[in-house]
């Protein structure tokens, strides 16, 4: 197949590489267009206000790649728009590898993953999210190496990657074009070969309190929390399939919005 690449946490994001990696390895067709630098939580945002730029470059992922120095939906929405060949037809748009979880309402809607995937969607693409989560200890020690993952989380990364190249042809062909659908895919941590998916649907988590009060200089700061679960037991959510070691597959079906 060939897939258009994208993620939320930059071009140099190791997540992004081995996605790119694997899906190459399993023989898809890859372009890749991902933000110059961290998008994370900036969900579908694009950049009115000032011009964006995208530039070709060579990242060693042995596939066209172009760096956008804007959101990933602008990195999408260019893409489709005026990098890729007129006569080239895409059969999904991927996103990710997201470092850490995507799952639950309130971080679905503020993913930038997500929206790079959306992205897509809006262009009548099919459109799959995929994310890696990881404990707080794991990704402090993640930023602490300048996000250089250790070696037992590289190993998990790789793993994670497998499962995306083999669940997104799958994934892209089921679903019709011009659909309005996002599948949305969380990787436990660990997560083996054996690790099966489930299907599930967003946990309804409050996220209160997500910025410290006021400093000396009056800012204030945003302070990470998973938030308060109030799913009921059934259907089984994002965050219990994660919780209990399985892989979380949501399809996110815009259309029934309001229905």
């Amino acid at each position: 197949m060939k897939f258009l690449v994208t993620n939320d946490d930059g071009i140099e994001s190791v997540f992004l590489h081995e996605l790119v990696h694997a899906l190459r390895a399993a023989g898809h067709e890859l372009y890749v267009v991902a933000p110059k630098h961290e998008q994370s939580w900036i969900g579908a945002a694009k950049s009115r206000n000032r011009p964006v730029q995208a530039v070709a470059a060579d990242r060693g992922l042995r596939c066209p790649t172009w760096i956008v120095d804007g959101t990933p939906s602008d990195a999408i929405n260019i893409a489709v728009g005026h990098l890729l060949p007129t006569t080239l037809q895409i059969d999904a748009v991927i996103s990710g590898i997201n470092v850490g979880l995507n799952a639950s309402l309130g971080f679905i809607i503020a993913s930038g993953t997500i929206g790079g995937a959306w992205e897509g969607a809006l262009h009548g693409l099919p459109a799959i999210a995929f994310s890696q989560d990881m404990t707080g200890e794991t990704y402090d020690r993640l930023k602490a190496a300048g996000d250089v993952p250790d070696a037992p989380l590289h190993a998990i990364l790789r793993t994670s990657a497998v499962h995306a190249a083999r669940l997104a042809p799958e994934m892209a062909a089921a679903t019709p074009p011009r659909n309005f659908i996002v599948h949305n895919v969380n990787f436990p941590l660990p997560c083996h070969a054996h690790t099966e998916v489930r299907r599930t649907v967003p946990a309804r988590v409050v996220v209160p309190g997500l910025f410290s009060p006021a400093g000396d200089d009056g800012t204030h700061r945003l302070i990470f929390r998973l938030g308060d679960d109030l799913s009921p037991p059934e259907p089984l959510t994002d965050r219990a399939a994660l919780a209990t070691g399985y892989i979380s597959h949501t399809v996110l079906d815009y259309k029934k919005i309001g229905q």
